[in-house]
């Protein structure tokens, strides 16, 4: 499914962490931690989202928000086994709790700082 020892299409590697996918819920708390940054006629969000450890957490983490109406791109810097940053990048507003659905859909759930 995922080797979190070698290269994938994301350009993201992982020599320390084994891939937990489909061990289990990674749900942990819901509460969200959000920076949002407004310029350019774009609004750049940043969450924190834990439990995600490879390639394919970021693609189903990728993927659910990516579908949100508004939403034009996702970038996720993977902490394996730690709170990975998620930036959102949109050309309105998105909810809060639109991003918490997106996220938990995936499997994990966005944490506070």
């Amino acid at each position: 499914m995922c080797n979190p020892t070698t290269g994938n299409e994301l350009g993201l590697t992982d020599k320390n962490h084994a891939c937990s996918c489909g061990t289990g819920n990674h749900a942990g708390t819901d509460h969200a931690e959000a920076a949002i940054v407004v310029g350019e006629d774009v609004i750049r969000e940043h969450y924190l989202v834990d439990g995600m450890s490879c390639s394919h957490c970021v693609s189903s983490v990728t993927e659910e928000v990516s579908a949100l109406d508004g939403v034009e791109d996702v970038k996720v810097a993977l902490n394996a086994g730690g709170t990975s940053r998620v930036m959102v990048v949109s050309s309105k507003p998105i909810d809060p709790e639109a991003i918490r659905g997106a996220v938990t859909e995936a499997g994990y759930s966005l944490v506070s700082a």
